[in-house]
């Protein structure tokens, strides 16, 4: 299996073990555990958790979309429970495991941080470009964690930045950045852990179908203290204006104006993206969203007159681009007509579809089509 399948932040490389103690010596060896998840043919899965003495039922059970089911596990050897899930479809998958009714983390699989907690997933191999986000024989970049102070909450924040893979070797030259936001429930490292964004950046790179850029990602729970803004979404765009543009265009070798800046994002970092471009179009020219709906007025902006009118829109944006997987319904639908409406009278809007719900595999296809359109 390929490292990036079970790269997480807790490893890089699996090192699972149990120590076993010998009977002449005090030292012990290392025995491998079984892997959480082992893909069979077929959309077959063996999945397997260590349990505890006092395990009676161990469940687990998927997060709906492309795994939808609970599946039960029986006692197998060695303290293994195990099962087989069948009609498990290619791509990412969050599940719960429960023992006695109870959820439990299992050490077997690999963590990722979704719905505002640890949670265990699973690759399975394949889906529409399935080298996409494997760690490949390629040129690798950066990624870095940087901190920075913030103007509404007073705190610091960190902030996580994929540099392309020749930028300590150019020193002179500079890149466009895309500002790159996590789901609600998830956080900034969401795009590096379970997006793989710095893989496909690298591997498209190689390919030579995209330009090179910087990626950073930010914490999207931006709140002012004393509860003005949006309750739901907060003002991270604020935050992006005032803090983090600065800083990054101060401690990186950017291109330092609106054609050069792009912001994208999933679920809530797709309206935090479509609120944030909208509201300060002096800062950026380039906006994607991806499974999180499109809206021309919201707070504070209104931009009903340009998606009229091609001559406003091509003025105001060098990319705007739209995705949805195909089984998020209706909100697929829902964009794809409403963007073929824009494209009829010459408005430029791109729409963007794929096999695919809520998750991952959507996201990682959307983040592809959106960076090859970008800084062109």
């Amino acid at each position: 299996m390929n490292q990036a399948y079970y790269s997480y932040p807790l490893f890089f490389d699996d090192v699972h073990k149990e120590l076993i103690w010998g009977d002449r010596s005090k030292t012990g060896a290392y025995k491998p555990l079984r892997q959480g998840a082992e893909i069979l043919p077929e959309g077959r899965v063996r999945l397997n958790f260590l349990a505890p003495e006092n395990a009676e039922t161990i469940t687990v059970k998927g997060w709906g979309g492309s795994m939808p089911d609970t599946y039960e596990l029986k006692p197998d050897q060695d303290g293994y429970w195990s099962c087989v899930a069948e009609n498990i479809r290619d791509g990412f998958h969050y599940c719960d495991f429960y023992v006695n009714g109870v959820k439990t983390p299992n050490i077997l699989m690999p963590y990722g941080y979704g719905a505002f907690s640890p949670a265990n997933f699973f690759e399975v191999p394949g889906g529409i470009d399935p080298e996409l986000y494997l760690l490949r024989d390629v040129p690798h970049g950066t990624v870095r964690m940087c901190l920075y102070p913030c103007t509404m909450t007073g705190k610091t924040r960190a902030v996580w930045v994929y540099t392309p893979p020749k930028y300590d070797e150019e020193p002179e030259k500079r890149y466009p950045v895309l500002y790159l936001q996590h789901g609600g429930g998830e956080n900034e490292v969401g795009w590096v852990w379970q997006g793989k964004i710095n893989y496909i950046a690298d591997n498209l790179l190689s390919e030579g179908r995209i330009k090179e850029m910087i990626i950073v990602m930010n914490d999207g729970y931006a709140f002012h203290p004393d509860g003005s803004g949006n309750p739901a979404m907060g003002d991270l765009d604020e935050v992006l204006v005032q803090d983090c543009i600065p800083f990054i265009d101060k401690k990186f070798r950017t291109v330092p104006d609106r054609h050069h800046r792009a912001m994208a994002g999933l679920s809530m970092g797709a309206m935090q993206s479509n609120m944030g471009v909208f509201r300060n179009t002096d800062y950026f020219a380039n906006a994607g969203m991806f499974s999180g709906g499109f809206r021309l007025t919201g707070d504070n902006y209104d931009l009903r007159d340009v998606f009229e009118d091609p001559e406003k829109f091509h003025e105001l944006f060098d990319v705007c681009f739209v995705a949805s997987g195909e089984q998020e319904q209706p909100m697929c639908d829902e964009l794809r007509e409403m963007i073929r409406k824009q494209t009829e009278i010459g408005v430029n809007t791109v729409f963007y579809s794929c096999p695919g719900y809520h998750e991952w595999d959507t996201w990682r296809n959307a983040a592809r089509h959106f960076m090859e359109l970008l800084f062109r």
